[in-house]
């Protein structure tokens, strides 16, 4: 026990997990503002961010078990050496902290139009149906609520399983039982195959939107290539070996995917002329291009095109009727006429 309490400097490592620590608040700040001010939590993937808080919680209690004696040694030791002891343990603690707010303002600010069905109720008139919301909970949301849940109980069962075999641990002994060290690994697997699904539901999400949504690109810009410096800093912590870093290993090669994917959306949105969620942007007047409000796979039409085509075709078939019916005692006026009844509909 003294042995493990022994002070050990490493000052590349403390530095590298302090830029870490203030690089991770710095990051998700962002993403947290971004869901705030656009009042909307549209574009995630319930799916990603439960396997993505489930992933960090396991990931931050298996540094817990792997350097749990040196955690202990906060009880000996003075307030600054215990704090750069546990430093890894902290760091992890605010990845699963500041990942696990972005799932709380997703619930939060989930779009109000996509909580309930709606009904349409014929009204037996000239009227068009009117739409109706109802007290039904639509399967998105139901779904939502029921993966917060799954998140809850498991962040519960594993924190209390984990310190209940730590509490049954020897403090003399300087090895960890075969109970522990087994639990450690589970833990360390477990966070890194749920961080390897994690962006697939998240990646099949955002390529069928084709949208960013709610997602921040400066977040996945920070986070992507600071996932090496990551690994890089869990690497250098004493007690700790390749369970403890390699989620988030694969985390940051899937994020990095994600960053591609979303700046190719943002580019094909800015030629679409729509924003982040879909809706048309303010285009002026004079301006010849179209704003396309489609989303899919087709690019779709815009509402522009489709207005002067159905128009086209009507003022062309009016035409042809009376093409039909001339004859030589027509007037020539009456043609001039109908070109000049296309001009202004084209002004228009």
């Amino acid at each position: 026990m003294l042995e493990i309490c022994t002070p050990h400097h490493d000052y590349v490592a403390n530095v590298l997990t302090a830029l870490l620590c203030v690089g991770l608040a710095i990051s998700y700040l962002p993403q947290h503002l971004r869901i705030i001010r656009a009042g909307s939590s549209e574009g995630f993937s319930p799916w990603f961010l439960l396997l993505g808080s489930t992933s960090s919680a396991s990931g931050m209690l298996n540094i817990i078990v792997m350097q749990w004696g040196i955690v202990r040694c906060c009880r000996v030791v003075t307030f600054g050496s215990c704090i750069e002891s546990i430093a890894g343990v902290i760091q992890l603690m605010l990845q699963w902290f500041f990942f696990t707010v972005i799932l709380v303002l997703y619930m939060i600010y989930y779009p109000p139009h996509l909580k309930y069905s709606e009904v349409d109720v014929d009204l037996h008139d000239n009227r068009p149906p009117q739409h109706v919301k109802t007290s039904v909970k639509t399967d998105a949301w139901r779904l939502s609520i029921t993966l917060s849940w799954v998140v809850f109980l498991h962040i519960a069962f594993i924190t209390f399983v984990t310190f209940l075999l730590l509490s049954a641990e020897t403090p003399d002994l300087p090895s960890r039982s075969p109970q522990v060290s087994l639990w450690a690994t589970f833990l360390g697997v477990a966070s890194a195959l749920l961080a390897a699904l994690q962006y697939a539901p998240q990646l099949i999400h955002t390529y069928r939107l084709k949208l960013v949504g709610a997602l921040s690109i400066p977040m996945m810009l920070i986070q992507s290539p600071g996932a090496i410096f990551m690994v890089l800093s869990i690497a250098l912590r004493p007690g700790t070996n390749w369970t403890t870093w390699l989620p988030y290993a694969v985390a940051g090669a899937m994020q990095g995917s994600l960053l591609v994917m979303c700046i190719i959306w943002r580019a094909r949105q800015h030629r679409l002329h729509i924003d982040d969620f879909g809706h048309p942007l303010d285009i002026p007047a004079s301006s010849d291009s179209h704003t396309d409000v489609s989303r899919g796979p087709e690019e779709g039409v815009s509402v522009q095109i489709a207005v002067e085509d159905a128009v086209e075709s009507d003022v062309r078939a009016d035409a042809d009727e009376h093409h039909e019916g001339a004859s030589e005692e027509t007037p020539l006026l009456k043609g001039k006429e109908a070109r000049g009844v296309v001009r202004r509909w084209f002004g228009w």
